[in-house]
């Protein structure tokens, strides 16, 4: 177990931290938008006890370069992941992607298939025309002052009951507070402009979808059409959970992944 942050170098030379933990098949967890690795504090250790698990500071969070000379968004972040699997020389890995997480998450496993195992998307969307848009007055207030626009992100993560009684949890997602002005834009960037509708049907690693019912950041007819244009997808739905249903839902959630991997275990040495 290795618990000490490293960085892999990216094709363009940027420098991409990531840090491991925990033993048995290499688990790659990538973030949502505008946030680090951090975003996975509260619920690694529901995966680390089973599985070597990477967590990724994407290009413009956390250890990673800030990005400001780089090319910007999800199919580009996807190679990051492949040069961190090669500084680890790991041949295949799982990988569960959140949020913009999960929409560079397709794109791993669309561009470098031989690389992944079995892959697990979260509150995410396939983007163009698999993409159901959340309503524009729900985003709004994130563009007006920082308190109001954090206090409506806490509310399009997690109900108000969450928010009370674990607020240490729901920071980990609020955002890194790290980055520059230029990072958080190309995130948005990112998020806004990923598609990867057309490649959907050609993604060859099992699949599982999760969504919550009450996700108004990314509504729920996401998760379906994702699974429905993915062969084979599995779709699961946490009742009333919004955008972070991972941390509302952490213990049914952690055991769906943790069920879905097992029944679909890496074929010999993940390693080189």
């Amino acid at each position: 177990m290795d618990t000490t942050g490293r960085h892999a170098t990216a094709p363009d030379g940027a420098r991409i931290g990531f840090d491991v933990e925990g033993d048995g098949e290499p688990l790659v967890l990538l973030a949502g938008q505008a946030n680090s690795r951090h975003w996975w504090d509260p619920v690694r250790d529901d995966f680390s006890a089973a599985y070597t698990t990477i967590a990724i500071d994407t290009l413009g969070t956390g250890t990673s370069d800030t990005g400001e000379h780089a090319e910007w968004g999800t199919r580009r972040f996807a190679r990051d992941v492949v040069a961190v699997l090669d500084e680890l020389g790991i041949a295949r890995a799982h990988v569960y992607g959140t949020s913009m997480g999960g929409r560079v998450a397709q794109w791993v496993a669309a561009d470098a298939p031989d690389r992944v195992g079995a892959l697990v998307l979260g509150c995410t969307t396939g983007g163009g025309a698999g993409a159901v848009p959340a309503d524009p007055d729900v985003l709004r207030p994130l563009a007006g002052d920082p308190d109001g626009a954090r206090r409506t992100l806490m509310d399009l993560m997690a109900g108000p009951h969450f928010q009370w009684s674990h607020p240490a949890s729901l920071s980990s997602v609020l955002g890194d507070d790290t980055m520059t002005p230029r990072a958080r834009r190309e995130h948005r960037r990112a998020s806004e402009r990923h598609d990867a509708w057309d490649v959907l049907p050609d993604v060859t690693a099992p699949t599982l979808v999760l969504h919550g019912t009450a996700d108004a950041f990314a509504p729920p007819g996401n998760g379906r059409l994702l699974a429905d244009r993915i062969p084979g997808a599995t779709l699961h739905l946490f009742e009333g959970a919004r955008h972070a249903y991972f941390l509302e839902r952490r213990a049914d959630a952690s055991a769906v992944v943790q069920d879905f991997l097992a029944a679909h275990p890496l074929c010999g040495d993940p390693r080189r």
